[in-house]
């Protein structure tokens, strides 16, 4: 049986490795404590599940559900992102519902790529950034992300040939897996590079609310892309509830951004599924327009998480940089360790039972790094760097 070539680049997935590893750890005997997986272990608020569980028993919302019906959920968007940001958004031409983010940015370049054309990708990035393309039959230009330049890339490093050839660039900040949170100058220089190229930016925004410090200052600190591309030029921002809301499991996110790039992204949609069952939107609905007291509380336990993790690495002599966003650690391997990020994450799974993911999933320039996604308590912690420090020492 013969298959599409576009499914080649996608056959190679480091992290169905880990969960090969993780599996015959278990199998092992192993005590399995998974920090390789960002999905968030935090309970949905109380008032949201109450909003879905009422729409279960109401029959009018059974059945299929196209745009219209979607009218109060991107309401609700719009209304969240003026008041957060102070950018007017329009909720019948500039939203869009999706089945999380990660439905956006995947199906997106199809919407915007014809054969051969390039997308600028961040590397390291989260990986379905590069399937979306891939699927797209498009071709990737990597933009490192060093520690040097504080994880962002240097875009007059894009050669000039490449650079006429690109139909989109896809910035994610506060970033996964690095953690690094991108100035506002940033931004305003990406918005005006892309101006100028006619290319179509993209800004995946899922720790928009898992920042650390300076939480008051959001003109200056985690910025919104359209902070610098106020009048939506040529930008698509990409929100979900997984992270702000613990709502991973629900597979509910949305876009907001130019019309034209809206439009373009719902013929896809189209063309693929309808929209999620309407009481999960109720749901989503509830967590926007609703107390947010449950997003404060969710940065704090993932602070004081961040807090004993950093300062466990740091009495077992493993220095790593605090972040100051997300829910991850970005650590560069410690000199004791000269193989590679994958061997010392199957190594360490099989050994002690820790799983994390090896930078090298992330991208080229993610080797040498690994990334520990904070998803159990503080006790929990502090015992997985504990076998860590056994297995390393």
């Amino acid at each position: 049986m013969q298959f599409a070539k576009r499914l080649q680049p996608l056959q190679s997935n480091v992290f169905a490795d880990m969960d090969i590893a993780k599996t015959a750890a278990l199998s092992a005997g192993q005590e399995l404590i998974d920090l390789s997986l960002g999905s968030s272990d935090l309970p949905t608020e109380t008032h949201v599940i109450d909003a879905i569980a009422q729409s279960l028993h109401d029959p009018s919302t059974h059945g299929y559900l196209l745009f219209h019906g979607t009218q109060a959920f991107r309401k609700a968007v719009a209304n969240w992102y003026e008041q957060k940001f102070g950018i007017p958004v329009n909720a019948e031409t500039e939203v869009l519902p999706l089945i999380g983010s990660q439905e956006g940015t995947a199906h997106l370049p199809l919407a915007i790529l014809n054969p051969g054309d390039y997308a600028l990708l961040l590397d390291p990035g989260y990986p379905s950034h590069m399937g979306g393309v891939y699927l797209a039959s498009g071709q990737i230009y990597s933009m490192p992300l060093l520690a040097e330049n504080n994880f962002l890339p240097v875009l007059t490093d894009i050669p000039s040939d490449i650079v006429a050839k690109s139909k989109m660039m896809v910035l994610s900040y506060p970033h996964n897996p690095t953690t690094a949170i991108a100035p506002l100058s940033f931004f305003q220089e990406a918005v005006a590079f892309c101006q100028k190229h006619n290319i179509v930016l993209v800004h995946d925004f899922p720790y928009v609310d898992l920042v650390f410090e300076g939480r008051g200052d959001k003109t200056s600190f985690a910025p919104s892309i359209f902070q610098a591309d106020r009048e939506k030029t040529i930008s698509i921002e990409f929100f979900t509830l997984s992270k702000s809301y613990n709502m991973g499991g629900f597979r509910i996110g949305y876009a907001i951004g130019n019309a034209e790039l809206i439009r373009a992204l719902r013929q896809v949609k189209a063309a693929v599924d309808f929209n999620q069952y309407q009481g999960i939107l109720n749901g989503a609905i509830a967590a926007l327009t609703g107390s947010q007291t449950g997003v404060d509380t969710a940065v704090n336990i993932f602070r004081q998480r961040r807090d004993t993790f950093i300062t466990a690495l740091n009495r077992i002599g493993w220095q790593v940089p605090t972040p100051a966003a997300t829910m991850y650690i970005w650590a560069k391997l410690p000199s004791v360790w000269s193989h590679s990020s994958v061997d010392f994450c199957t190594k360490l799974v099989k050994e002690t039972g820790v799983a994390a993911s090896p930078g090298s999933g992330f991208g080229k320039s993610g080797e040498g790094y690994v990334r520990f996604a904070l998803v159990h308590n503080p006790s929990i912690l502090e015992t997985a760097v504990e076998r860590i420090a056994e297995f390393l020492y």
